[in-house]
């Protein structure tokens, strides 16, 4: 069965936070403290998975790669916040009220997560610098300042480490198509400077 997902990350003056804080921050804390998806986080950050081109020749990594597809997939309460059922509207609450459109980063895939290509090929210890719950986040204009180091660390690649961390994102861009390993980092930054908040959602739309 198709799907297709997208990981939004929008910039908002701090009385939008606030206007989402309500909605969004429930579902995210809900999907953070799922059981389910502590463990499956425990387990990748104590046994991160091999070589993303040698996933599927090792019956034995089966299992891990499964967990980890599943933790770095929409959480289950934000998806749903995103479905529209909800009365929740990303076009209309979220995607009108930017404060800059056009440092807006979103990765749209089809049957595939940027999230989990992202978290992939930075590895568990940089990830768990993000704020959030895989790469989900609501964050204020002082919060985004404070987190910006940290995000710095997990983003900001030497050479040697980019070319490894490409090695393993194995999503297919366009020519015009922003990737994981620098639009995020980009709008972080873009986001502190301007004194903006953030807004990180990752969910299907089909």
């Amino acid at each position: 069965m198709g799907f297709t997902s997208v990981w939004s990350i929008s910039s908002h003056e701090d009385r939008t936070i606030s206007a989402l804080t309500p909605r969004i921050r429930p579902a995210l804390a809900a999907d953070a403290a799922d059981p389910e998806a502590r463990r499956r986080w425990a387990s990748w950050q104590r046994a991160p998975l091999p070589d993303q081109r040698t996933w599927w020749t090792d019956p034995a990594h089966h299992d891990a790669i499964g967990s980890f597809q599943r933790l770095t997939g929409p959480g289950r309460h934000v998806d749903h916040l995103c479905d529209g059922d909800s009365g929740f509207d990303m076009g209309y609450d979220v995607w009108d009220h930017q404060a800059d459109p056009g440092a807006a980063f979103a990765s749209v895939h089809r049957k595939d997560y940027a999230v989990a290509a992202l978290f992939h090929a930075i590895g568990p210890e940089r990830a768990a610098l993000l704020p959030g719950w895989c790469g989900n986040f609501l964050l204020d204009a002082a919060e985004v300042r404070r987190a910006l180091p940290g995000v710095e660390r997990a983003l900001d690649l030497g050479p040697g480490e980019r070319e490894r961390a490409e090695a393993q994102d194995w999503l297919d861009y366009g020519p015009r198509q922003e990737g994981v390993l620098e639009g995020p980092l980009r709008v972080w930054r873009v986001a502190a400077v301007a004194g903006h908040g953030l807004c990180g959602l990752a969910f299907h739309v089909s």
